[in-house]
Formats: structure tokens, C-alpha cells, sequence
């Protein structure tokens, strides 16, 4: 199952974010063959002010295990955390089946 882990940042928390980018790489790229999409959101300074992920996953459960143990979490970089199932409908210009 596909699941969408949204994730915003504390305000003022830019230098702890780019800080932490090495090892949230390192952690994404551990886990690529269950990612499909990861990348930061953009604020209005044209700074990361969060991230996404479209994570494969067996349950809710397991997804939030995953967005615990990035390496953003555990330095307390974000201020909300969301992560809900996903179906696809449309995917590479293509309604999915």
C-alpha cells in the first residue's frame, strides 16, 4: 500500500535541516526500493520548509516507523508530521488501473 508522509518543519529550524541532510539522504536511500517520490517543500523564501515522501509500506503502522526513524525526526526538526494511505488515480500522464 502507498502511503503519503507530509512532513513541516519548525519555523527557524533551516541550519538543523541542512545539518541533518546527509544522514536523511543516507536514510532515504537505505530504504529506495520502497520509495516512488521523496522531496523537500518549498517555503516562500525559496527554502525547504518540509518534506514527502510516497512510501510502500505493508500498514499505517510500518509507515509511521519509517517517518519516526528519519533522521529529521529524531533531531525534532518537524512540527507536524502526517501520514495517510494513498491510492493512485493518475501517475506518468496515465490514469492508473
Amino acid at each position: 500500500m502507498l502511503f503519503a508522509i507530509i512532513c513541516t518543519d519548525k519555523p527557524g529550524c533551516f541550519e538543523t535541516r541542512s545539518a541533518t541532510r546527509p544522514d536523511h539522504l543516507a536514510y532515504l536511500k537505505s530504504h529506495a526500493e520502497r520509495i516512488q517520490f521523496a522531496g523537500p517543500m518549498m517555503g516562500p523564501d525559496g527554502k525547504p520548509s518540509g518534506s514527502i515522501v510516497m512510501l510502500e509500506a505493508d500498514d499505517l503502522a510500518t509507515a509511521r516507523g519509517f517517518a519516526a526513524a528519519d533522521p529529521y525526526a529524531k533531531v525534532d526538526l518537524f512540527e507536524s508530521v502526517i501520514v495517510r494511505p494513498l491510492r493512485t488515480v493518475f501517475r506518468d500522464g496515465a490514469l492508473a488501473e
